[in-house]
């Protein structure tokens, strides 16, 4: 089949290459040139593993094509996927400025009957407005050519994206005409054969589907987080309570892992626009409000453990921080805890020295005009991070921190102090081997425990 797909980013790459790889012929249209140059000479310019080396193959085969010539794209797809961006506006709406340029683009150039796909996160009664607007151009142009506008989110998780394409536990599909169905059904056929993932819908129910899956889970990762403040309170330990409760199978041990608060492209910008949605509804979307603001306050816990622990006295320290991406197997920062937490400590007067597999380039980008000061340094291995520094703040979930040379890391830190915004380790354990050791929701206070180190030094 013959799809055009228009936008270049994360959705957009990611699912171009899965339909060539499949045998369909993409075309990618974006207006930014510069990218678009980049991509032709094969430079991919978003970390998601597998990517690149499937973007290649399938572009060398010819299956895959990027252009900023929109004409073309809307000439070569029975199937036009708008995988543009919805950054939040200001009141937290999704901005679909670039979805309905798309379609206006779409009319303005199509000549035979197409299907018009909305893959980008959008509210509720935006495939309304997408036809409104492709029709409103054909009008202009005094065309009566037949089209269809479906629904179609995607669910793909950064990090394991290509995954989560050629092998969906679910393809959503909003549309209000059978045959539309039937087309959608053979696009997805190479990656659904084993069984009919297809789940058809009217459209409306399928824009809200996807916000619903990440607000839910959002709520999740907030509650998890909302008990590991209790569980610090009381003295339980937050990773035997998520055990007990995931072998609940109507629980389940997905989403449930307590830490510094999720960040990203999708679920901050996802939860704001379902809150604005229901306010302009007429509802006041209480619960999700509330995920949200335990998520701003669970960004901010390592630092105030910090600062607790050294009394509000972080000017002149130096701490390193392992983890910049909001999550492992991606350079994405949008969002990201990290980005809180250097804040913070740079505010607060301290240097920082941060390590991350893959995320260290788009640090600097990001914090290029800071980097001058000399308070902020990224380093490219781990350890160099942790020399010197008065404490380890570990933010990312890697698999290289897992486990790390402890001794080695000891005689690099001015102290074994390490807080653990993911609980990547065993408290008991840390005990044994000298650390001092804090983390999310495992019951131990680091105001009460300094005063007891403090108290402990003065008598000897």
């Amino acid at each position: 089949m013959k799809v055009t797909i228009f936008g270049s980013g994360y959705v957009g790459l990611v699912s171009g290459a899965c339909l060539a790889e499949a045998g369909n012929h993409v075309v990618c249209v974006d207006i930014d040139a510069a990218k678009v140059e980049r991509l032709n000479r094969r430079e991919i310019p978003i970390h998601e593993p597998g990517l690149e080396a499937l973007i290649r193959r399938n572009a060398d085969a010819g299956r895959m094509e990027f252009t900023t010539d929109t004409a073309r794209g809307v000439e070569h797809g029975l199937f036009q996927l708008i995988a543009v961006g919805t950054p939040p506006d200001e009141d937290g709406s999704a901005d679909l400025r670039h979805v309905l340029a798309v379609a206006r683009a779409i009319g303005e150039h199509l000549s035979r009957y197409t299907i018009v796909v909305t893959k980008s996160t959008v509210p509720v009664g935006t495939a309304d407005r997408v036809r409104q607007a492709v029709q409103s151009a054909l009008t202009q142009r005094g065309a009566s050519t037949e089209f269809d506008v479906v629904s179609n989110p995607e669910f793909l998780k950064e990090g394991a994206a290509i995954e989560d394409f050629m092998r969906p536990d679910r393809v959503v599909i909003g549309t209000d005409n059978p045959r539309t169905t039937e087309l959608m059904r053979a696009l997805y056929d190479p990656f659904t054969r084993n069984h009919d993932r297809l789940v058809v819908m009217d459209i409306r129910s399928s824009e809200l589907t996807k916000y619903a899956a990440n607000a839910m889970l959002a709520t999740k990762i907030s509650f998890m987080n909302e008990l590991a403040a209790v569980a610090e309170r009381v003295g339980a330990d937050i990773e035997k309570v998520r055990l007990g409760i995931g072998s609940d199978p109507r629980i389940g041990y997905s989403f449930i892992y307590p830490g510094a608060g999720y960040g990203g492209s999708c679920f901050p910008k996802d939860v704001k626009a379902l809150i604005r949605s229901a306010h302009d509804v007429g509802h006041d979307a209480e619960l999700l409000r509330s995920v949200e603001s335990v998520n701003d306050r669970q960004k901010t816990v390592l630092v105030q453990k910090l600062s607790e622990y050294f009394k509000n006295q972080l000017a002149g320290r130096q701490f390193a921080v392992w983890g910049l991406a909001f999550k492992p197997n991606t350079d994405d920062m949008r969002e990201a805890p990290s980005r809180v937490i250097i804040d913070a400590l740079l505010l607060a007067g301290a240097g920082v020295r941060a390590y991350d597999p893959v995320a260290s380039g788009e640090a600097r980008r990001i914090y290029a005009s800071q980097l001058q000061e000399g308070r902020l340094k990224f380093c490219d291995e781990a350890y160099e991070a942790a020399q010197g520094a008065d404490a380890l703040l570990i933010v990312t979930e890697w698999r290289e921190f897992r486990s790390p040379d402890y001794d080695r890391l000891k005689t690099l830190l001015t102290r074994p102090l390490i807080f653990d915004g993911r609980n990547l380790y065993d408290p008991s354990l840390m005990q044994r081997l000298g650390f001092e050791y804090f983390a999310i929701g495992r019951g131990r206070n680091p105001a009460a425990e300094s005063a007891t180190v403090a108290a402990s030094a003065a008598k000897r």
